[in-house]
This record gives structure tokens, C-alpha cells and sequence, in this order.
């Protein structure tokens, strides 16, 4: 059994708007839109939760994600420092392509994402495939005390995989793990008994082609 969860994807970095890849390695600050982006979700959780709810609050160790979490726990009346790390909740390590524009790698090797899907269509090299990512999500969801809803702030790629874990969705390849649909940055998932929802819809790109 896990926890409500509120899986939220970080809001716009530079390297977002830049169109260049982050993965799990750069620590990269938001723009001035994802700041607005943070604050509106922070408005939204404290809308649903609460004023300072009673809940758990996590994020990925990236800047980006520590950073959206700062302004969204501001919002809900809890201390920056009420927030804790794990690295399972990092993004997809991209290798090589760590840092580089989108457009000069796809320049070179041609397409990597599937356009229909806004997910990799090959390993990058040096980095990690959906499996790994859910291989170390599943230790950071069974460490979780099923009695305290959790805040959980990640990125957009981890954030399917651990969707996708937790309700459900359609494997990339066969033999891959289950991957939820993708959403624009910014955006909260409520998670409860085998099912999701939306209670924010960010304002931020939904493509792979502005980074993740």
C-alpha cells in the first residue's frame, strides 16, 4: 500500500527554454515563468490541502526541483527545510546528451522521441531506460509510511514512471515498465488507491524537445 500522493512535475528552467537537455547531473534554476508556474502550484495544493496540511513533503535533490519546492511549501505554510531528498526521485540520466541543445543532437543522429508518445525512442548513451528508473522508485515507495499523504515535487519523465507504478499505462516497448501520460510542467497528480488525477494543469511545455 502506498500513500495519497501528490506528484507534481518542477515548473520551466533556463535549460527548458534554452531546449537543452537536463536529466539527473545539471541543477538548473527557473525562469522567471517557472517561478509563476511554482507559485500557481502552490496556490493549487494550498487550495485542496489546506492551510500547513499535515503531509510529507519530498523532491528530487535537482536545483530545479528544490527550487519549485521552496515556493510550493512557502504556499502551504511549511519550512523549506520540512522538505526531504532522495536521489530515486531524480530524472532519467541522459548520458552523454547532459546539457547539450535538443536540436544539435537530433542534427546528428537524427529523431530520439517519439512524437506522439513524448518519450525517448532510444537509450541515450551513457544513460538510463525506463526499467532503472523504476527500479529505484520502487525502493523509495516502499520506505514510504502509508499513513502520511505526501507533497512529492520531480520531473517528467520520473514522474510517468512512478504514475504509471502506481495506476497503471502503456508500456513504451514490450517488456518495459507501465508509463502514464505525459503533462505540462507545473502539473499536480492526486494518486490514490490505483487511481490519479488532476488537480493543477501547469502552464509549462509538454514536449521532450524543451528538455524535462
Amino acid at each position: 500500500m502506498s500513500p495519497i500522493l501528490y506528484i507534481a512535475r518542477h515548473a520551466e528552467t533556463v535549460f527548458n527554454k534554452g531546449a537543452r537537455m537536463q536529466g539527473a547531473v545539471a541543477h538548473t534554476p527557473l525562469t522567471r515563468a517557472g517561478v509563476a508556474q511554482a507559485e500557481a502550484m502552490g496556490e493549487a495544493l494550498a487550495a485542496h490541502l489546506g492551510p500547513r496540511p499535515d503531509v510529507d513533503f519530498w523532491a528530487s535533490p535537482a536545483g530545479r526541483t528544490l527550487q519549485t519546492a521552496a515556493i510550493v511549501a512557502e504556499h502551504l505554510g511549511h519550512d523549506y527545510f520540512d522538505v526531504r531528498t532522495d536521489p530515486a526521485l531524480l530524472e532519467i540520466g541522459v548520458g552523454e546528451w547532459e546539457g547539450r541543445r535538443y536540436a544539435d543532437i537530433v542534427a546528428e543522429q537524427g529523431p530520439i522521441v517519439d512524437p506522439a508518445r513524448g518519450l525517448f525512442t532510444c537509450r541515450p548513451p551513457g544513460g538510463e531506460w525506463y526499467p532503472e528508473i523504476a527500479a529505484r522508485l520502487a525502493g523509495w515507495v516502499e520506505r514510504l509510511d502509508p499513513a502520511r499523504p505526501a507533497v512529492v515535487i520531480t520531473h517528467g519523465i520520473t514522474a510517468r514512471v512512478l504514475r504509471g507504478m502506481l495506476v497503471g499505462g502503456t508500456p513504451f516497448e514490450p517488456g518495459c515498465v507501465p508509463l502514464a501520460d505525459g503533462a505540462p510542467q507545473g502539473t499536480i497528480f492526486r494518486v490514490a488507491a490505483g487511481s490519479e488525477a488532476a488537480i493543477h494543469v501547469g502552464t509549462g511545455d509538454a514536449t521532450m524537445n524543451k528538455g524535462f
